[in-house]
C-alpha cells in the first residue's frame, strides 16, 4: 500500500481539540478497535516500510526512517497502547504526524477513513480507575453502533517516556 496523503502542519499556537467541539478524524485500527486522531494533526500515510533500529530503545519504539532528509522517529502504536503484537502486513501502515515541533511516525494495522463527528457525537472518556490511563483519551465518538477511541495524540507522543523517542532521533 503506498497511499499518500500530504496535508499543511497546523500553526503550532493551534489549540488542542476539545472533545465537545468535534471536528474531522483520521480513523484506524488496532486490532478489533477503531482509533481517531485529529486530521489536523496527520502529515501523511505510508505503506509500512523497513526502519533503521535503535539501540537499548524501548520496544514500542520501532527505530527511525528518512523521511525526504528529515530523520523521524517510529513508534509501534499497538506496543505503546498494550494492545499486542501482530505480524505486519500488507494493510500495516504508518501515520506521519506533526506535532508542533516534532514530527512522529505511527505504526498501525489499517487506516479506515476521514471521519467528521459532531459534538454530539462526541462522550467523555470514561473513568476506569487507576488501572487504566485515560489521560490520553479525549472521548469515544459513535456513529450508528461504531466506537471511536479518540486519541490526544500530542499527549500521547509527548509523555514522559515519548521523551526517548525525542533522544533517538
Amino acid at each position: 500500500m503506498d497511499t499518500t496523503i500530504v496535508r499543511s502542519a497546523p500553526p503550532a499556537s493551534a489549540p488542542p481539540l476539545d472533545s465537545a467541539s468535534g471536528g474531522e478524524f483520521l480513523t484506524f485500527r488496532l486490532g478489533d478497535e477503531e482509533y481517531g486522531v485529529d486530521i489536523l494533526k496527520v502529515q501523511e500515510i505510508r505503506g509500512y516500510d523497513t526502519v533503521t533500529r535503535i539501540p537499548d530503545a524501548p520496544a514500542f519504539i520501532k527505530g527511525v526512517i528518512n523521511l525526504r532528509g528529515t530523520i523521524v522517529p517510529v513508534v509501534d502504536l499497538r506496543m505503546k497502547l498494550s494492545v499486542g503484537r501482530v505480524a505486519y502486513d500488507a494493510f500495516t501502515v504508518m501515520i506521519i504526524l506533526n506535532l508542533g515541533r516534532r514530527i512522529v511516525g505511527v505504526v498501525v494495522d489499517s487506516v479506515s477513513d476521514v471521519i467528521a463527528l459532531k459534538p454530539d457525537q462526541v462522550r467523555p472518556a470514561p473513568e476506569i480507575g487507576t488501572v487504566i490511563d485515560t489521560r490520553h483519551i479525549i472521548g469515544i465518538g459513535t456513529i450508528d453502533e461504531r466506537m471511536l477511541i479518540l486519541l490526544d495524540i500530542e499527549r500521547l507522543m509527548l509523555s514522559a517516556d515519548m521523551q526517548l523517542v525525542g533522544q533517538a532521533a
